[in-house]
């Protein structure tokens, strides 16, 4: 007998809905995006994401269920939304309207961690993936170097102590005037410019399993600053690189700490080529594999959280209805 779980994801600026069976079969995703929203402004404004959260969800959820097959709501098992980390204001819009269903149906509830369900988008693609895993969450808010031992078992090895390298990517795509979200930009601009022209720092590459992108991106200003005919797409390709070189070494460290026979991407930043070549070559050099999730597991999906609901239900259960959000929440470390 099949389980499905009607996942909800408003942590940030992506009001999603999925269904999704026995935690590994995607039966529908729906996502509908806020970036022309918020790119006037050059970043998320969390009033304007709540309230546009209020004004998508329904109608998601109605998509996601009408995708999936189902009638209603009472089509599926479980009831399943990201509760945090994130903005508290967008959270409060999805968990709230997963506590109604809940309530009205009948259904468990399942509380999801946003960054554990980020670990679980790889079973979405690869079933059969079993840990030790290295995994790097890479997103705007995140950068996270995790071994996962077994499911549920997590050793958090690094993060960063300022700027997240999305956050990084999106305050220098702002400064060289390239727009928001500034990933994808810097992404394509790189492509046409040369990663060796400019040799930007890697802070802490060398040092542990932490990161620090602040610095690189004052070293960014300062440089073009200084030479104001520089060619923007040298700039972006080199910053790129050194961000991915960080990024790089410090997974394949961690890999090696863990006896983790694979790399794992997650995140955001999981969709920039860049990063996905070079961890694909970083696994090959090393005699490991790399999974790398299709771009429409790598921003904010429902798919992801109905599937970590999935394993969260057959490890804990469900969870109570008087549980609040979290929007300051941590990845579990043992």
């Amino acid at each position: 007998m099949t389980t499905k779980v009607l996942g909800i994801e408003t942590s940030c600026d992506e009001t999603a809905a999925a269904v999704v069976e026995d935690g590994r079969r995607v039966r529908s995703s729906v996502v509908a995006s806020q970036v022309d929203l918020h790119a006037r402004f050059g970043g998320v404004v969390p009033e304007l994401a709540s309230r546009a959260h209020v004004e998508h969800i329904d109608t998601v959820i109605s998509e996601a269920l009408l995708e999936a097959g189902a009638l209603d709501v009472g089509a599926v098992d479980i009831v399943a939304a990201c509760h945090g980390p994130g903005l508290a204001g967008a959270l409060l819009v999805g968990v709230s309207a997963a506590k109604a269903l809940a309530v009205t149906t009948g259904l468990p509830y399942v509380g999801v961690n946003h960054l554990e369900a980020h670990l679980y988008a790889a079973w979405l693609e690869e079933p059969d993936l079993e840990p030790p895993l290295a995994v790097l969450i890479v997103s705007g808010g995140h950068t996270l170097l995790v071994a996962m031992e077994d499911h549920g078992r997590y050793r958090v090895l690094g993060q960063t102590v300022d700027d997240a390298a999305g956050e990084a990517f999106d305050k220098v795509a702002r400064f060289l005037g390239l727009g928001y979200p500034g990933g994808p930009v810097i992404d394509r601009l790189a492509a046409e410019g040369d990663a060796t022209a400019v040799e930007f720092p890697r802070p802490m590459r060398d040092e542990g399993l932490d990161f620090s992108f602040s610095g690189l991106k004052t070293a960014v200003v300062n440089h073009v600053r200084r030479n104001p005919d520089e060619d923007l797409r040298d700039v972006a390709a080199s910053f790129q690189e050194a961000v991915v070189d960080v990024l790089v070494r410090k997974l394949v460290t961690a890999a090696d700490l863990a006896r983790a026979p694979v790399l794992v991407l997650g995140g955001g930043v999981a969709a920039n080529s860049r990063l996905r070549d070079r961890v694909a070559q970083a696994a090959a050099a090393t005699g490991r594999r790399a999974f790398l999730p299709p771009l429409e597991l790598c921003t904010d999906n429902g798919a992801m959280i109905a599937a970590t609901a999935w394993w969260r239900w057959e490890r804990d259960g469900a969870t109570r209805l008087d549980a609040g959000v979290a929007p300051t929440l941590a990845l579990p470390s043992i």
